[in-house]
């Protein structure tokens, strides 16, 4: 009974912050509606915040969720472990059918993975016969250019316009240009850059059909999204579209991250194919009790959103008072430049118990800083505004 009281003075302490941060930082009623509607269940309790140190440094620098798993999920996971002798054959086609029901398309169309990396493997191998090439922005996620390169298969890499926007018109050069097969790889928020890439510039593209051509989408992070400009390409999907393979997981939003549980989402056929690339859908028990459960917490979710929202509030506004440029963000970290070097950066910033992103060639004047909670995140801004004193930002 008193962990129950504890975890719950825990919440009720959580949520007098945020409310006060909400008020206080962005003057916004609609955020702070918003956050008490999530709260309405208390869906997660966290330890209170204290001061990082380096061996307890505040964490945002792999785009992990601050806030753990869904106590739901956890008590899910918990419980599977005394079964977890035993593989989770039901359970997995109770995850695929409630994921297929999620995006509305038929079971036959859903291939479970091990995160979302797994589905980007088992696309590269799929598509990764003589002559073929993978074409990507040159600033993304990195995944898919090490397993083309592991594959044999051909990287062509088409430079970002202004503002690190991917290139559609030099994207659809570099597959019309090509005498073989080309799998073209999105991230859509892309990563590291928290940016979109509009739904309009996408989708003609798909519709148009181009010969050879696969399409992987990774929309890792599109339920942080807040920008009308996007939309998934889950409509075209259910439109009959044979050259999406869309990939998702439960690593960003349900917080899942260490979990490894992801899925692709395409057309029956083209699901078929993946099916040989992947070692069956053998998720693990924990994993896969998680996720059903996560899916059932749309209060967690709720919660999860906003509180990145607040986040990425806080962090903008230390960035704008420094005077430090920025892209806009639709993800759950952003990308912003530097005055000093990255390397310097990140060092100062360690040994103030503060980790964050790695170098991002080309992009080698910015940094990319995940959004941990509200309160770490006003934490990380003293500490920016601390630097500028010291010349070190």
């Amino acid at each position: 009974m008193s962990t129950l009281v504890n975890e719950n003075e825990t919440v009720d302490s959580k949520r007098r912050t945020l409310f006060k941060l909400s008020g206080a930082l962005l003057g916004t009623a609609a955020l702070s509606s918003g956050l008490s509607r999530a709260f309405a269940s208390d869906p997660v309790g966290t330890a209170t915040f204290s001061p990082p140190t380096q061996a307890n440094p505040i964490r945002i620098n792999f785009n992990e969720n601050p806030l753990g798993m869904s106590p739901k999920a956890q008590a899910a996971a918990r419980n599977a472990v005394a079964i977890a002798n035993r593989y989770a054959k039901d359970e997995i086609v109770n995850l695929r059918d409630k994921v297929s029901q999620h995006h509305q398309v038929p079971s036959s169309s859903i291939l479970l993975t091990a995160g979302s990396s797994e589905g980007i493997r088992a696309a590269v191998e799929a598509w990764s016969p003589l002559g073929s090439q993978l074409v990507i922005p040159e600033l993304t996620y990195g995944d898919g250019e090490e397993f083309a390169k592991i594959a044999g298969m051909k990287v062509t890499k088409v430079k970002m316009l202004d503002n690190w926007a991917f290139d559609i018109a030099g994207m659809k050069a570099a597959v019309a240009s090509h005498n073989g097969p080309s799998l073209v790889y999105l991230v859509n928020p892309n990563n590291p850059t928290a940016t979109i890439t509009p739904a309009d510039l996408i989708e003609p593209w798909i519709a148009s059909k181009p010969a050879d051509t696969m399409f992987i989408i990774d929309e890792a992070y599109a339920e942080f999204v807040n920008d009308k400009r996007f939309r998934s390409v889950t409509p075209l999907l259910h439109n009959g579209a044979q050259n999406i393979i869309l990939l998702k997981t439960f690593s960003k939003i349900h917080a899942m991250a260490g979990m490894r549980v992801g899925y692709a989402v395409a057309h029956p056929n083209v699901i078929a194919l993946l099916e040989r690339h992947v070692a069956g859908e053998k998720i693990n028990f924990c994993g896969v009790d998680a996720a059903l459960a996560s899916m059932d917490d749309p209060a967690f979710i709720a919660y999860s959103k906003k509180t990145i929202d607040l986040s990425r509030q806080i962090l903008v506004k230390a960035l704008d008072e420094l005077k430090l440029p920025y892209l806009p963000s639709e993800g759950n970290f952003v990308f912003h430049q530097l005055n000093t070097p990255l390397k310097d950066y990140q060092q100062h910033m360690a040994e103030s118990g503060v980790l964050i992103g790695r170098a991002f060639p080309p992009a080698d004047s910015w940094c990319r800083i995940s959004l941990g909670t509200p309160e770490e995140m006003q934490w990380v801004a003293k500490t920016m505004h601390e630097f500028r004193q010291k010349g070190w930002v």
